[in-house]
């Protein structure tokens, strides 16, 4: 205490002395001031107060700096918003940003509210933002190289080659055809055939490899045949095109063919500098600095500037720093943990508060009010037409040709044309370079949205009109069993949550288990997602060995998590789904948040373990509040049947006297198990009776009313288990 109130005594002086000196301090320098030819007093005295404030602030506002930070903090919130939005209706995340970039432009927002556009985006700050969102665009392809897996490529027969080169060379001569007929009329004055026609046969053949890894994933693809050569095919198709679009851009900068030489010239030096020196070295790397305690800042750093030196080399060749970061990510060490480390460091940054400056300035530059004409939207339905038949016609019918069924090769041809924002940093080089004019920089943008958005819609029609079949092509009939879904976060609860499920069938062994883990982002790349798979279930599938039971595993990447729970039960027509408890932001409450959608919309028997120490259920008391409460009897009848638990039925209501359906039910297990279940009737539940127990039995709807009643005795509980009825809707 003594001490407290010396250190309060000393903070108080320390404030009055040297408060004190600065006051005098600032009185002797005004009458320093007052010695000198200065106006400030004469300004200060003529111009209202409220006046400099306003000058001042208005000066602040629309300082370059807070200028930036507005158009960022905007960006943000308006990509996230539209992000969710098309997430929602089944469509990738990225095209969402790209809608909100242009929403942002001048098609919506500076159309109807001119006087706000110019104010968040005056042309002056411009160039900022296209710098930054350069940055970001550096960054991310340096990821987008980490993720290829070249291994992949090596190892994979033929068949992906084959395709994913038909998909790249028949649609850039659809490309160069479609540019034969538009140039009169649509090529810049000063931009000649052969650049025009490259960049247009470039802009049709380019296939979004991120995008199409996240569709895959989402759609449970991952380890399907389909999957795994849609992934190769994207990942060949990435390498070849940007390869391709490097020596497009070395002859438009050059002016002719002959003058590329060269630049292709260095160009191969610098690729082969990369390959041949810089990789090896950095492989050393990768072997030694793999995890995340040996992995310095030091390490960061150098890896840093590969990426920066790399993309440096590619802009003074001409080549673009886009190809520079791509390629520094290729090179980078292929331990997986070195990639994830660096990618985690990167990602967040790039992704999230970099990348959508890129969609809006790619925004601000679509100008869809130029398409004032209709011969100028039957242009752009032209342009649409080509990208679809060349890519998607071209990867399909390469993929029957090689042998695929016809709904695997209709399939390849969706996926391979999802352009996505590859398609729109292919679109910003051109209009930079001067290849593309506004009106068909603005054709081609509609063209990346249309054929990225198309291809959920293009799986589903395909899925509807070749319906899945299993291998004897008849329906299959139910088995019998109890299937039990347990779905888990964190590896610890599904390790806990198998437990109880076994608790609750072990000795009859009529359970089907399946474990699911959901990963809530779908912003992860497929080796990423392999090594989560793998690490998520580890201690899963240790305790089912301990325990000798059998289970299957489900895993998924998804922004909705609800959703995929809730599907899944009804897709697998599941008896049980058990969850951990989790709370809400703005509810302490163990069943809120996710929990309460499952509880809501699942259709069947849903269990919510909140787990305080959970290790066995053989001591279990199960609270009866009203005649709805009935099912849970059969629930202690499973825990008396398969695991000899000893139950006591809280009955403070007596309805098991009252009601012939409740003491038939009590009497039948009592016949079975004789002296397996008693009966608790008093209100009173004190925290020693509560110590005699390890499991508490309740029915959601209960659960609710003794939450909002908050009884006392609710914190003294061991593990409890809530249970909703299946036809409790």
């Amino acid at each position: 205490m003594a001490k407290n109130n010396r250190t309060i005594i000393f903070y108080i002086i320390l404030i009055l002395v040297f408060g004190g000196l600065m006051y005098l301090i600032t009185v002797r320098g005004q009458e320093l001031e007052s010695l000198r030819e200065v106006d400030s007093q004469t300004i200060t005295e003529s111009t209202p107060a409220f006046q400099l404030f306003q000058d001042a602030f208005h000066h602040n506002l629309i300082h370059p700096l807070a200028i930036l930070l507005l158009q960022i903090a905007s960006i943000i919130i308006v990509s996230r918003i539209f992000g969710f939005i098309f997430n929602k209706i089944g469509q990738p995340t990225v095209i969402g940003e790209i809608v909100a970039g242009i929403v942002l432009g001048p098609s919506v927002v500076g159309l109807l509210f001119p006087e706000f556009s110019i104010f968040l985006f005056p042309k002056e700050s411009l160039p900022n933002l296209q710098f930054l969102s350069q940055v970001g665009l550096i960054l991310f392809m340096f990821v987008i190289g980490m993720e290829l897996d070249l291994k992949v490529l090596r190892n994979q027969a033929h068949d992906a080659v084959v395709i994913s080169h038909a998909s790249i060379i028949i649609p850039y001569f659809l490309g160069m055809g479609l540019a034969y007929y538009l140039y009169d009329q649509f090529a810049p004055g000063n931009i000649g055939f052969t650049p025009f026609a490259l960049f247009m046969g470039i802009a049709m053949s380019i296939t979004a490899f991120p995008v199409l890894a996240r569709v895959i994933q989402e759609r449970d693809l991952t380890k399907t045949r389909l999957g795994s050569i849609a992934i190769t095919c994207a990942a060949a198709d990435d390498v070849t095109a940007w390869c391709i679009l490097a020596a497009v851009i070395a002859i438009v900068k050059a002016g002719t063919f002959t003058s590329a030489l060269f630049t292709i010239g260095l160009s191969i030096a610098y690729v082969s500098l990369m390959i041949f020196v810089v990789q090896p070295f950095l492989k050393k790397i990768g072997r030694v600095y793999s995890h995340r305690e040996t992995m310095s800042k030091t390490i960061v750093a150098f890896s840093f500037l590969i990426l920066l030196a790399s993309a440096y080399l590619a802009e003074i060749i001409g080549i673009h720093a886009l190809f520079g970061a791509f390629l520094a990510g290729v090179i980078m060490p292929p331990n997986f943990d070195f990639r994830r480390i660096l990618t985690e460091k990167i990602e967040d940054v790039s992704l999230v508060l970099l990348l959508p400056l890129f969609f809006v300035f790619t925004g601000l530059r679509t100008q869809i009010g130029l398409l004032n004409e209709t011969h100028l939207w039957v242009v752009c339905g032209v342009i649409i037409l080509t990208a679809v038949a060349g890519k998607f016609g071209g990867s399909a019918l390469a993929a029957k040709i090689v042998g695929q069924s016809w709904k695997e090769s209709l399939s390849i041809g969706a996926l391979m044309n999802t352009r996505g924002l590859m398609e729109l940093i292919v679109l910003n080089i051109g209009y930079d370079l001067g290849v593309l004019t506004p009106e068909v920089f603005a054709m081609m943008v509609i063209m990346a949205l249309v054929t990225t958005f198309m291809t959920g819609p293009a799986l589903d029609l395909i899925n509807y009109v070749f319906p899945e079949k299993d291998e004897s092509g008849v329906v299959k009939t139910d088995s019998g069993l109890f299937k039990i879904l347990i779905s888990f976060g964190p590896a610890i609860k599904g390790k806990k949550l198998l437990r109880l499920a076994d608790q609750l069938t072990h000795k009859k062994h009529n359970a089907d288990i399946t474990a699911f883990h959901l990963t809530p982002s779908s912003d992860i790349n497929p080796k990423e997602a392999k090594e989560y798979e793998r690490e998520s279930f580890r201690l899963v599938k240790h305790e089912a060995e301990n325990l000798g039971i059998k289970i299957r595993t489900l895993y998924r990447a998804t922004h909705d998590i609800n959703k995929e729970i809730t599907g899944e039960v009804a897709k697998g027509k599941y008896d049980l789904l058990l969850v951990g408890s989790s709370h809400s932001i703005f509810s302490g409450d163990a069943v809120g948040g996710k929990v309460r959608t499952f509880l809501e919309d699942a259709r069947c028997h849903v269990g919510v373990l909140v787990d305080r120490d959970f290790e066995v259920a053989d001591r279990i008391l199960v609270h009866l509040q009203d005649i709805h409460d009935l099912f849970l009897i059969s629930f202690a009848e499973r825990f008396i049947a398969n695991n000899n638990a000893k139950v006591t039925l809280s009955d403070p209501n007596r309805l098991i006297k009252s009601n012939t359906i409740f003491s038939m039910a009590v009497e039948k297990i009592r016949n079975e198990n004789k002296d397996s279940i008693t009966i608790h009737e008093t209100h009173t539940l004190s925290q020693e009776f509560l110590n005699e127990f390890n499991l508490v039995v309740v029915s959601y709807s209960d659960w609710r009313d003794l939450t909002k009643s908050r009884q006392n005795w609710l914190p003294y509980t061991p593990s409890v288990l809530i249970l909703k009825s299946q036809v409790e809707q």
